[in-house]
């Protein structure tokens, strides 16, 4: 008997705090940086090469040593640097076989071995590892346009080998071959990855996708929405969520975009499905979700407006993201001027933007979450942001030799406490739970009540009251009921 009630008493002290708290995250991979913003573009020949040193102390992350695209921060692996992968080159030439069908799975582990242990040399690497594979899709029909080709050359082998069959079996047999081969090069990729360099936070570029694409066709009456049928395929890669480690959607804004309301809306639904997938990817806790994003317009040397900073970088931070890479091109550095033009946007408004973003999200951490949490919007359609109060902080250049730094100055006053305690709400990390992430997590709860139950059965029935009224307390002065509506 006494065993059913404690374990009766825990699920309801957990069922109380779980009702209205999101689930949890994984603590930030920078102590008590909550949103991290990186930089990852090649430009070390600005300093090498154009004697122009870019002060990239803004950033929490300055990608790597000598701002190289891979190494002991940041590792990209492009589809020619991880193992056989297969795919078809632009002129329609198989390189690897040219579908997942085709390659030697064995034969590609054995090579992406070796190219993990070269471009990651530290087995106890704790940055980000991102697989960048474009070419083909692993569901069959999300492979369209210039991707049909795999679709095309897998009907081809089913049609070779069995001439009489149906068009339909043929194509039922092709969807199978290369659905599965196809998860089982991306699987088994990532699982061994992981397994060689655990610390790494793993996934692949530009998963999960959103396919929001259709501002150009019809901009007066685009919503940014996820088609629900693309929603549903990324329900169905649940495999490949459940063996990453982090995830890596993108945001890259075309000039097209620039300022208007359309940018908006394409990135907030396109980082709210990324956060939507690693949700439900595992039980214990959300993944990480690091936004990849350029300080440019896309394909273009154009900087972002200060108004699209906020609809990339600032949207990214106010719905959960733990950080957003700045991704950039060898263009970044290829002339003096090119050079020039990244470190005045940089010593500018991106510098100035990134400092507010990550002050405000560090400080809405250690005032709301005790350090223990992340501050995400209490409605995620919401405008909130995650903004230093002008009238509370200035930000400051401070000249040094290497250039402007900035600098934060001001206190947080009462009335942007409680601006915060209005639109934001505490996602804790694992190992804490609670409003504001000031409760131990599950473990020591379980251990508590073991100890309150030892006692007569009157005391623990009262010291089992004060535990829920402390986890009920912060709801009801924050507003909320027990369901969390």
């Amino acid at each position: 008997m006494d065993v059913w009630v404690k374990q009766l008493a825990v699920m309801a002290l957990l069922a109380v705090a779980d009702a209205a708290l999101p689930k949890p995250a994984r603590a930030p991979l920078v102590l008590h940086k909550p949103f991290l913003v990186v930089w990852n573009a090649p430009t070390e020949q600005c300093r090498l090469r154009y004697k122009v040193d870019l002060d990239l102390g803004v950033f929490d992350i300055a990608s790597n040593i000598n701002e190289t695209l891979s190494g002991a921060n940041v590792t990209i692996f492009y589809h020619t640097h991880l193992g056989y992968y297969p795919y078809y080159s632009d002129n329609g030439d198989p390189i690897n076989g040219g579908v997942p069908q085709n390659e030697s799975l064995i034969k590609h582990l054995s090579k992406a071995k070796s190219d993990i242990d070269y471009c990651i040399p530290m087995k106890k690497f704790q940055g980000l590892a991102v697989i960048d594979w474009e070419n083909w899709r692993p569901q069959w029909d999300r492979n369209w346009g210039n991707k049909s080709i795999y679709r095309n050359k897998s009907l081809e082998i089913v049609r070779r080998r069995h001439p009489r069959w149906s068009e339909d079996k043929i194509r039922k047999v092709a969807k199978e071959e290369f659905e599965n081969a196809g998860r089982s090069f991306m699987n088994n990729t990532i699982l061994l990855a992981e397994h060689m360099r655990p610390n790494g936070l793993w996934g692949y570029y530009l998963y999960p996708d959103c396919y929001n694409y259709d501002y150009k066709e019809h901009p007066q009456t685009y919503t940014g929405k996820c088609p629900t049928i693309e929603s549903f395929r990324n329900d169905l890669l649940l495999w490949l969520w459940k063996e990453s480690t982090a995830l890596y959607p993108s945001i890259y804004l075309d000039y097209i975009l620039k300022s208007s309301p359309n940018a908006l809306k394409f990135v907030h639904f396109r980082v709210k499905e990324a956060i939507r997938v690693a949700s439900i990817a595992r039980k214990d806790y959300v993944l990480p979700v690091f936004v990849y994003s350029r300080p440019f317009y896309a394909y273009t040397f154009h900087v972002l407006t200060e108004r699209d900073l906020v609809n990339t970088i600032g949207e990214s931070a106010a719905l959960g993201a733990a950080g957003v890479v700045l991704w950039g091109s060898m263009q970044y550095a290829s002339s003096k001027e090119s050079c020039l033009t990244v470190k005045r946007y940089i010593d500018g408004a991106l510098g100035h933007y990134v400092i507010n973003v990550t002050s405000a999200a560090k400080l809405c951490s250690k005032v709301l979450c005790k350090k223990n949490g992340r501050c995400i919007r209490k409605n995620s359609d919401s405008s909130a942001y995650l903004h230093l109060s002008p009238t509370d902080f200035k930000i400051c250049h401070r000249h040094s030799e290497r250039g402007p730094r900035f600098q934060v100055t001001g206190e947080l006053s009462l009335e942007s406490i409680e601006a915060m305690k209005q639109r934001f709400i505490c996602q804790c990390y694992q190992g804490w739970t609670g409003i504001f992430c000031e409760l131990p997590d599950q473990r020591l709860l379980e251990h508590w009540v073991h100890v309150v139950f030892s006692k007569s059965r009157k005391q623990s029935l009262y010291i089992f009251l004060l535990g829920a009224m402390q986890l009920l307390l912060p709801l009801l002065s924050a507003g909320w009921s027990v369901s969390g509506k």
